[in-house]
């Protein structure tokens, strides 16, 4: 390869991700894209986004702290299975053109974390992308580890959205996750702030799908709250009842006394009164 040569830079792809194809899009006259859609519709599943609630940080995790003279970013040494700090710019040369921090996106497997929780729990884990999936953890004297292969209390956190978008994180303890700087000047991770300042904010980063998966997951439940559920008695009789060749059967009664129970909150002993009614007396 000559030296004139420029190195080809390519997106980030993990294991198992597929390929998304690309589609055409209409043009008009003067090869604008035609139509008027959404903006969020239009990025593409694994574009890099910040998060704008503690609920979207899920799945591939970017972290990114702006330190001085040079951000740092959180990764996991797979060699050593130890957290490091690892500063974007020391690869870069003068001629290099500077890449705006929130534009920044991860370029080695090390430097992303996969998020999990709980189903209705607010706290997270943070599990390393690379190697055998250790989890980021702190102890009570705020030493921050990654090196277990098995999440417990000292591997929660829980992430807290700051009004400028920047996230602090906390431990069991009710300490925060902050970068410190040590003896000849370099910096580690610790865990033992009592309150959320520079260090403790790190600006945090997770791909659109899943950002878009928390949202349709908390319409759904706003909309399962705003009224009341259809009474599904076929459904429901099938369950209690079996007439034979998969038949489901149904009281021919008036619905209202149904919805009448519901809101008087006897609906299971109006429908067990309707099952009743439906028996044949040979098997009563």
């Amino acid at each position: 390869m000559s030296s004139t040569e420029k190195v080809r830079s390519t997106k980030l792809k993990f294991k198992g991700e597929k390929t998304k194809k690309k589609r055409k899009r209409d043009v008009d006259d003067e090869g604008r894209p035609s139509g008027s859609k959404r903006k969020d519709d239009d990025k593409e599943s694994d574009a890099w986004v910040l998060p704008d609630n503690p609920n979207e940080i899920r799945g591939p995790t970017f972290l990114i702290h702006p330190s001085d003279p040079s951000p740092v970013t959180i990764n996991f040494n797979s060699t050593t299975n130890r957290v490091v700090l690892h500063v974007l710019d020391k690869d870069r040369s003068e001629d290099d053109q500077e890449i705006p921090l929130l534009e920044r996106t991860p370029t080695d497997v090390s430097q992303v974390w996969v998020t999990t929780r709980v189903a209705g729990s607010p706290t997270v884990n943070l599990r390393s992308g690379t190697g055998e999936g250790k989890f980021l953890s702190c102890d009570a004297h705020g030493l921050v580890s990654s090196d277990r292969d098995a999440r417990g209390p000292q591997e929660e956190w829980t992430p807290v959205v700051m009004p400028d978008g920047m996230v602090a994180f906390m431990n069991v303890y009710e300490k925060y996750l902050g970068v410190d700087e040590v003896a000849g000047g370099s910096m580690q991770l610790r865990g033992d702030s009592d309150e959320v300042g520079f260090r403790e904010r790190f600006w945090v980063k997770i791909q659109h799908k899943y950002k878009k998966e928390a949202h349709d997951e908390e319409k759904k439940k706003q909309e399962g709250m705003a009224g009341p559920s259809k009474i599904d008695e076929s459904s429901t009789n099938s369950i209690y009842q079996a007439w034979g060749a998969g038949r489901s059967v149904v009281s021919a009664e008036d619905k209202k006394e149904l919805k009448r129970a519901r809101k008087e909150g006897r609906l299971a002993e109006a429908m067990l009164d309707r099952r009743a009614k439906l028996k044949s007396d040979r098997f009563c």
